[in-house]
């Protein structure tokens, strides 16, 4: 299984989509002006300004939602993986992708605004919406919601409980060993596996207004302390601070594991922690209550920074500088160990390690409960992804209990992937999120191309903000946007 999942890998992660996600960030960036810079400040003022209606949720809570798909296992096991297989310099190839991918975005979460729905007194909206109303091509949307719905209704939710799986593991021991009809596990994973099913099955049956609930409160929470914990350490350690992002931007262009590892690994583990151009966060921006789509744009392309300039990089400092990584080489050699060769790079092993090496006794119990709120938060917004293309298929075919068979898949799926290897779960993972990036980016830059809908609605935000307006207005017919009709009927 797992030699099938490297073989789909390899096609689907071909250096082809790693200079597409770049290529596409750097187009993006260049045909807003840099808009992920220029508007810096309001992208500050937004989040704090939005208010939710009976529709649809507010710009933080779409934040909080969007964040919690980023802000997960990605932020403390991808950086690991990272660098175990791309060496120290693929951390600067996530901050480039973190970058130019802010651009796209603002563009993804502009489109998901722009073509959203009310769906029975609530909004709907994501790459399928906007690939049928903006590119007008319906089979294609299609595509894109049955690859969203495999991968994050099955294949990205065991990356996730994985990583809870295996940190709780680490931290508390594997307990006595059970023989189950899918192979020899550890009571730590089955009860682990138990308890996050448990809660998160409480929690998808509630509904989005409790999923925005839930992860408004939480996410920011934890993202906070992860981040307390990490400056403490590097403040412990502030003189070599200097020596370690020196490393960063040697290796970046000198890269021990080989240029293609380091850009390779930054750029895949970059865009499946901060999801730019994977077409995952429109889901949550569609949801949102605002007066203007590029309001949402611009938000969203904030929480891109929060992932991965904030928490991926404060992941990063804290395993350079205690040392606790080691760069792979080809087959079994090793190009850097620093500790034991037998501690698994596609896991927080690394992260947990190095914190528990400047805090004894709390590091892997802090670190393991820090992933559990990460990584369960991301398999609700994962939930939240995929009902959204469920919701979009039954605009066509009403199949009764679609939903209910989504929340009883993604709960199994949950499940299983805690009690599973990581190579196996990542593997699948990075299939789900190749499909997405691949189809989605496709699908953003055609649309560019056609009729620059997010690009026009920049620039109607641009002149009212110069212009000092108080209360923002769209008018999709007066810019020449087509198919927006709930803005429409809204003004």
């Amino acid at each position: 299984m797992l030699d099938l999942v490297n073989y789909i890998n390899g096609f689907i992660w071909s250096p082809a989509l790693i200079y597409l996600c770049l290529g596409t960030g750097l187009f993006f960036s260049i045909m807003t002006r840099f808009v992920q810079v220029r508007y810096f400040k309001e992208m500050w003022r937004l989040l704090l300004d939005g208010k939710s209606s009976d529709q649809g949720i507010s710009s933080f809570q779409a934040l909080a939602v969007s964040l919690s798909g980023r802000v997960g296992t990605g932020n403390i096991a991808g950086v690991a993986a990272a660098i175990g297989f791309g060496g120290p310099g693929a951390v600067f190839w996530m901050w480039v992708v973190a970058f130019l991918g802010a651009s796209t975005a603002y563009i993804e979460s502009t489109l998901a605004q722009i073509y959203k729905e009310d769906d029975d007194g609530q909004y709907r909206g994501g790459p399928a919406y906007y690939i049928e109303k903006a590119m007008g091509q319906k089979w294609y949307a299609w595509i894109f919601a049955i690859s969203t719905i495999l991968a994050c209704g099955i294949l990205l939710p065991t990356v996730q409980s994985n990583s809870i799986g295996n940190a709780i593991e680490m931290a508390f021991g594997s307990g006595p060993m059970v023989e189950t009809a899918i192979g020899t596990l550890s009571s730590a994973k089955i009860l682990s596996g138990a308890f996050i099913v448990l809660i998160l099955g409480f929690i998808i049956f509630g509904g989005v207004k409790r999923i925005a609930s839930f992860t408004q409160v939480v996410v920011p929470f934890m993202a906070l302390a992860y981040i307390i914990i990490a400056m403490v350490i590097i403040g412990l350690n502030i003189s070599r601070l200097p020596e370690i992002v020196s490393l960063i931007f040697t290796d970046a262009f000198n890269p021990m594991a080989g240029v293609g590892a380091a850009i390779g690994w930054g750029v895949k583990r970059g865009v499946y922690s901060n999801e730019a151009g994977q077409g995952t966060g429109p889901h949550a921006a569609a949801a949102a209550e605002v007066d203007h789509p590029a309001q949402q744009g611009l938000v969203q392309a904030f929480s891109v920074y929060i992932d991965t300039l904030f928490v991926c990089s404060a992941t990063a400092f804290v395993i350079l500088i205690t040392g606790a990584y080691n760069v792979h080489g080809v087959g079994d050699a090793f190009i850097v160990q620093n500790i034991a060769g037998d501690i698994a790079a596609n896991s927080p092993a690394y992260t947990q390690m190095a914190v528990e090496s400047m805090f004894t006794g709390v590091g892997k119990p802090f670190i393991a409960l820090a992933l559990f709120f990460f990584a369960f938060t991301t398999i609700l917004a994962y939930y939240f992804i995929a009902e959204n293309n469920v919701a979009y298929i039954k605009r066509t075919f009403n199949i009764p209990g679609l939903k209910f068979l989504l929340k009883v898949v993604i709960m199994s799926a949950t499940f299983y992937g805690t009690v599973k290897t990581a190579d196996l779960a990542w593997g699948m993972g990075d299939i789900g999120v190749g499909l997405m990036a691949w189809l989605n980016i496709i699908g953003i830059l055609i649309i560019f191309f056609m009729a620059k809908p997010a690009l026009k609605a920049l620039k109607d935000y641009e002149k009212q903000h110069k212009a000092g307006v108080k209360k923002y207005t769209f008018d999709p017919k007066k810019l020449g946007i087509k198919n927006a009709k709930l803005w429409e009927d809204k003004l």
